[in-house]
């Protein structure tokens, strides 16, 4: 997935609005294929969580242009669905927030080293596939050799961006001499990663609204935007080769706390607010 679609935290307006567009989708629209959504009600959505009109409809274009969304016209109104591209991101971010969690107390052991050598002139290509590795949990341990616990599956990002004959790819352990602890602060920003996962939880845990008042819809949407932006730089490292007191188990379990508090409200609200067709 390309680095704008799940942004970093600190989000301009556009990037902003993207990420809550994907959310917003992820949220009402991913469980039910072929559902499209009118754009007024994608408006109104938006507007409860600060983003303008004209900000909403210029994020719908530009997302139509990039693949992401579809478009459906019935009259004088123009609905939008997901494309199988979005699907397959916001299903990729479902996996992360729903499945896997954002810590790992069962790791085998395994590391997935992946070595890459492009042309100087590749550099979209170059970005794209970093971009994809750090959000699969990979990291640089040197130059143009990237790391992740586990065994991650990187034919799919491989293939998308058609370097399989710049890509290897080996799954290994590590020697008991190995400083796997000094290895994962050298290749991953822990301090970076800790702060994020502290202020999301303090802003939660001081305001379980997410400052949208008394609106699920709201809440919910504020919710998973930040914390997809959260978990993005996150590795998913090792319980056992984390810092003391990693503040990822904290922040995971206020973002579930919440989820599930609003997942109910948030659905019955959508069924009477969202007006809906169908794409197929």
């Amino acid at each position: 997935m390309e680095n704008d679609d799940f942004p970093e935290t600190s989000e301009g307006p556009q990037q902003r609005s993207q990420s809550l567009m994907l959310a917003f989708f992820g949220n009402h629209v991913l469980e039910d294929d072929g559902l499209c959504v009118y754009s007024g009600s994608v408006i109104d959505v938006l507007g409860r969580v600060g983003v303008g009109e004209q900000a909403v409809r210029s994020t719908l274009a530009r997302m139509v242009n990039r693949g992401l969304l579809l478009r459906r016209r019935e009259g004088r109104k123009m609905f939008f669905g997901l494309t199988p591209q979005a699907r397959r991101v916001l299903e990729d971010g479902h996996v992360r927030i729903r499945e896997r969690g954002a810590v790992d107390d069962a790791w085998d052991g395994s590391w997935t080293l992946l070595g890459f050598s492009l042309p100087d002139s590749w550099k979209s290509r170059r970005h794209g596939l970093r971009s994809r590795l750090a959000w699969a949990g990979f990291g640089p341990l040197y130059s143009g050799l990237w790391i992740a616990p586990g065994e991650v599956d990187v034919s799919a990002v491989v293939a998308e961006l058609d370097l399989a004959d710049h890509v290897k790819v080996f799954h290994a352990r590590a020697a008991e001499f190995t400083d796997i602890e000094g290895m994962i602060r050298d290749t991953w920003d822990l301090e970076s990663i800790a702060a994020r996962y502290a202020a999301f939880d303090a802003r939660w845990t001081a305001h379980p609204d997410g400052g949208s008042g008394d609106d699920p819809i709201g809440t919910r949407l504020l919710l998973v935007s930040e914390w997809l932006r959260t978990i993005r730089a996150d590795p998913r490292l090792p319980a056992r080769h984390t810092p003391p007191d990693w503040p990822a188990r904290r922040a995971q379990e206020t973002f579930r706390r919440v989820d599930a508090r609003t997942e109910g409200p948030a659905r019955a609200a959508a069924r009477e607010l969202l007006e809906t067709t169908r794409a197929d």
